[in-house]
């Protein structure tokens, strides 16, 4: 067998223990349970938590975990977070085991990823593809904006919704959301530091706090003469592809095609560190945001709201 093939099997072999399929239930007029549809998971602790979608779980009544090795059990809803469409699921069982979470904030564009699905319970679904963009905010079919979705090329099936993202390493980078209908081909998954920081705030809170903004965005690299000229720290920067009307950022005097490279007197490179700022209860106030226009510095003043 070539090495490129080798090299698939192995990382999918590391993972697909860990990956689940997730059948929900809802009563009927009849208040009978009845299947009210499924998607895919994968478990990220020892204790038995599992990541999937949240539009995956949405007003189940009951909810089935089915394992590759055939076990059934049930699982129970932790917390979820439809601005991401995350949610976590808690399953007490044995004989499970865990995916190994990766840091997105290595990934490059052009690396090479697997989705990993679990659409039928008894056997996985495995598609191939590269990183194409990093660090976008995307609309979901609800009108909600997604950041932090890594984009890629890796065919998404709705029955692989929920399941990781992995590099050749074996390591989850990512949780595959088919929740966005972007131009075809491409399929989209919620960065996994991400993920680990909405897990937290779920565990501990049951809910997530994040402010907003309003802005939609995408990673870009810094041009190095601008970089040198303002003695900047940053290796990106968040270019605004969009500002929502109405919204926090449609009444500051950001405009779109700014690069945000400062974000509450810190240097921004990700939307995944915009995000931790902005899942700071006390940043509901006036915050300083550093922009590159052209070739201009530019300093300004926006207020978060926690909407």
């Amino acid at each position: 067998m070539d090495a490129f093939s080798s090299m698939i099997i192995e990382a999918v072999e590391k993972t697909k223990n860990a990956v689940v399929k997730i059948d929900v239930f809802k009563r009927d007029k009849n208040n009978v349970l009845r299947p009210a549809g499924s998607g895919s998971g994968f478990i990220f602790s020892s204790d038995g938590l599992v990541f999937t979608n949240s539009h995956v779980v949405d007003g189940a009544e009951k909810i089935m975990v089915s394992l590759l090795n055939e076990n059934e059990i049930e699982g129970f809803l932790i917390g979820k977070d439809p601005d991401t469409d995350l949610a976590i699921l808690k399953i007490y069982s044995e004989g499970y085991s865990v995916a190994k979470l990766g840091d997105a904030q290595q990934l490059q564009i052009g690396q090479f990823v697997i989705a990993i699905g679990n659409p039928y319970g008894y056997q996985h679904t495995v598609t191939t593809g590269v990183v194409s963009a990093l660090g976008r905010t995307l609309q979901t079919q609800s009108g909600r904006l997604v950041d932090n979705v890594i984009q890629s090329d890796a065919a998404l099936n709705p029955g692989n919704s929920g399941g990781p993202m992995i590099t050749t390493d074996g390591e989850v980078i990512g949780v595959n959301t088919a929740m966005i209908q972007g131009a075809q081909g491409l399929s989209f998954s919620v960065d996994i530091n991400t993920a680990k920081e909405i897990a937290q705030q779920l565990l501990k809170d049951g809910k997530v706090f994040k402010a907003y903004l309003g802005l939609m965005l995408q990673e870009v690299n810094i041009n190095p003469k601008i970089k040198q000229h303002y003695n900047l720290k940053n290796k990106k920067g968040l270019f605004i592809t969009k500002i929502q009307e109405n919204s926090p950022a449609s009444r500051s005097q950001l405009q779109e095609g700014d690069i945000i490279i400062s974000f509450h007197n810190k240097a921004i490179n990700s939307s995944h560190e915009l995000f931790k700022e902005l899942s700071k209860k006390d940043i509901v106030t006036m915050i300083d945001i550093s922009v590159i226009r052209h070739t201009e510095l530019l300093n300004f003043a926006i207020f978060p709201s926690d909407h």
